[in-house]
C-alpha cells in the first residue's frame, strides 16, 4: 500500500501505541491529544499538533480513540467523505448510558438480566430491602468521570446486605456522589468478552475473544482497574459471536460505524448475557491485537475506514497482554506520582524490544521515560500455541525491564484453563 497521512485524534493520549506503530511503518503521523495533563505522552517518538481540526485536509485517515463526545465529530466528517476510523452519536450512547444499552440490546433479540434504574441511593437501598438478592452494582448515566466508573460492586452475599452497607457508604460521600446507578443481578458464569472490527457495512473476520483481568492483584483480590491484562484468541465467526455483536451488523451498518465493537458478557451452560458495550479501541487490548496483527497495522486502518472486504491476518495461537504500571496507579494522586514515578527511566536489559508497547510514555533522548500523570506505562505481550507458551513468552520480556516501583500481575491467563474448559463443555468454543 502506497503510504498514507494518518491523523490521530484523543481525550487522553490512549492511541498513542497505535500512533507510534504506524509512524515505524513509514506513513505520515500527526497526533492530537485534548487532556493537558497528557500532552506530552508520545513526545518524541509521534508528531504532535495543537489543533487537529486544522489538520483534516490533510489527512487522507482520520482515527478517534473514544468515546465522550467524539462520536459525533467522527459521523460529521464521514458524512463530508473523509475516511474515518471512529463511533457514532449512537454507539457513544451505548457504551456511555448502561439503562439505553440494555434495551438495545433487548430490542436486537438478545437475552439479558433484569436490571432496575435509581437516581438515588436511598431508593436503590429500599429495592434490596423489598427484594433481596444477589445484586451488582453499576453507576449509570452519562459517565465521564473515571472515580464514579469505578463505584461498580459486585454482591457477595445473598440477601443484599453488603450491597446495601457499600451503598450506605457511597450516599455520605462529598465528592464523586453516585446519583444514578443500576442494580443488576448477579450471576456465576465465564466473564467474556468478544469484539469484532466493522467497516461501515460488515464485520471483518476474525472476531476477538478474550478474557479480562480486571482486579490489581493476582487472584482477582483488591480494587477494580481500568484492567491490568487480558488473554486472548481469534477465531471466524462462532456461536458467541452470532449470538451477539452479529445481531447488530445491520443497525452498525445504518449507523455506516467504523471501529472496534465489543459486548462483554457472562456465559452460563443455558444462555449468553451482555453486560456491557465498547465501541472503540479498548486499552489495552488494541496493544494485545496489534501486537498479534500479521496485516500492516496503517495497511488495516485505511482499508477498515474506507471499507474494503478484506480478511484481517493474524497470528495463530493465543495471546496475553500484562500491563505494567507504577505508582499511583490506579489512583488520581500527583503528590505520589511526583514523588515516584515522573520521569523515571524505563531501563531495558538487553535491546530485545519485542512485544513492548506503550502507554504514559515519551522519549528524551534514546530513552524511554515515564510520562503523563496515570501510572500506566506499558503492555507486554507474549503469543504461543497454547496459553502457557504465551505466558512464558510476555512474562520472560518483563523481566528484561527495570523501571523503579513498577508492579504487575504474575497471573494474566490463569483463568483460561478453567474458563476454556467450561466454555467447550458448555458447547460455545470447539
Amino acid at each position: 500500500m502506497n503510504k498514507k497521512n494518518f491523523l490521530f485524534v484523543s481525550i487522553g493520549g490512549y492511541i498513542g501505541d497505535l500512533a507510534w506503530q504506524v509512524t515505524k511503518e513509514g506513513h505520515s503521523v500527526k497526533y492530537f491529544i485534548r487532556d493537558k495533563t497528557q500532552k506530552n505522552l508520545a513526545d518524541g517518538l509521534v508528531p504532535k499538533v495543537e489543533d487537529w481540526k486544522e489538520q483534516t485536509d490533510w489527512a487522507d485517515v482520520i482515527v478517534f480513540d473514544d468515546t465522550c463526545g467524539f462520536g459525533t465529530m467522527a459521523k460529521a466528517l464521514r458524512n463530508k467523505g473523509k475516511l474515518v476510523v471512529g463511533g457514532t452519536t449512537y454507539t457513544d450512547r451505548l457504551e456511555d448510558d448502561r439503562e439505553f444499552g440494555q434495551l438495545e440490546l433487548k430490542k436486537h433479540g438478545i437475552k439479558i438480566l433484569p436490571f432496575h434504574e435509581f437516581s438515588s441511593c436511598n431508593s436503590a437501598i429500599l429495592h434490596i430491602k423489598k427484594h433481596p438478592d444477589k445484586y451488582v452494582v453499576k453507576p449509570s448515566g452519562r459517565l465521564s468521570n473515571i472515580s464514579v466508573k469505578r463505584m461498580l460492586y459486585i454482591g457477595q452475599l445473598d440477601d443484599g446486605s453488603d450491597v446495601i452497607r457499600i451503598l450506605n457508604s457511597y450516599k455520605k460521600r462529598k465528592k464523586n456522589k453516585l446519583i444514578d446507578l443500576q442494580l443488576q443481578q448477579r450471576i456465576t458464569g465465564v466473564e467474556y468478552a468478544i469484539g469484532g472490527f466493522f467497516n461501515g457495512t460488515k464485520f471483518i473476520q476474525p472476531f476477538h475473544h478474550s478474557f479480562e483481568h480486571k482486579k490489581l492483584f493476582p487472584g482477582e483480590l483488591g480494587v477494580t482497574t481500568g484492567e491490568m491484562g487480558t488473554s486472548m484468541f481469534w477465531e471466524n465467526s462462532n456461536r458467541i459471536s452470532q449470538s451477539t455483536i452479529e445481531l447488530f451488523t445491520e443497525t452498525l451498518k445504518k449507523e455506516k460505524f467504523v471501529g472496534y465493537f465489543d459486548i462483554n458478557c457472562i456465559i452460563t451452560a443455558k444462555n449468553i448475557y451482555p453486560l456491557e458495550f465498547t465501541c472503540r479501541f479498548g486499552y489495552p487490548t488494541i496493544m494485545i491485537q496489534q501486537d498479534t496483527f500479521e496485516t500492516p497495522t496503517g495497511e488495516f486502518l485505511y482499508k477498515l475506514a474506507k471499507g474494503e472486504d478484506f480478511k484481517l491476518e493474524t497470528k495463530e495461537g493465543f495471546h496475553i497482554g500484562v500491563r505494567v504500571v507504577v505508582p499511583p496507579y490506579p489512583y488520581q494522586d500527583n503528590t505520589a506520582f511526583e514523588t515516584l514515578s515522573k520521569d523515571n527511566l524505563i531501563i531495558f536489559k538487553d535491546k530485545n524490544r519485542n512485544g513492548i508497547h506503550i502507554e504514559d510514555v515519551k522519549k528524551e533522548g534514546d530513552s524511554l521515560v515515564v510520562s503523563g500523570t496515570q501510572g500506566t506505562i506499558l503492555v507486554v505481550v507474549g503469543s504461543g500455541r497454547s496459553i502457557k507458551l504465551a505466558q512464558k513468552q510476555a512474562y520472560s520480556r518483563i523481566n528484561n525491564i527495570i523501571i523503579p516501583h513498577m508492579y504487575y500481575r504474575n497471573d494474566i491467563g490463569n483463568r483460561w484453563e478453567m474458563d476454556h474448559t467450561r466454555l467447550k463443555e458448555w458447547g460455545y468454543l470447539s
